[in-house]
């Protein structure tokens, strides 16, 4: 069996994103998710030990800062750029933000 080739030579890229005003992001996401419907699915019932839940999911314009280094190179990009986010209410509580996703 062959032996399959290394093609890294050893040399790491690494990547990060950071989001603009991350704190006022959150507040304005889920003040969003209040906007929302209430369809009532947080009263229906369920099989026991399970716990049913509204989402709301709400795509905002993110800012921020794309960061690549590689070797003795770094480069800051600034982006603009769509995220999904998703917010989750137990029965009497308050939408809180739980999952986000880039769409590009």
């Amino acid at each position: 069996m062959k032996k399959p080739s290394n093609k890294n030579d050893g040399s790491v890229i690494a990547i990060t994103a950071t989001l603009e005003e991350l704190n006022l992001l959150q507040v304005l996401v889920e003040k969003l998710a209040e906007c929302n419907v209430d369809i009532g699915y947080s009263l229906k019932q369920v099989q026991p030990g399970w716990k049913a839940i509204e989402t709301s999911t709400i795509e905002v314009l993110v800012s921020g800062t794309i960061n690549l280094s590689h070797n003795e190179e770094l480069i800051n990009a600034p982006f603009v750029t769509c995220f999904l986010f998703t917010c989750i209410k137990p029965l009497n509580g308050k939408y809180e933000l739980t999952w986000s996703s880039s769409l590009s």
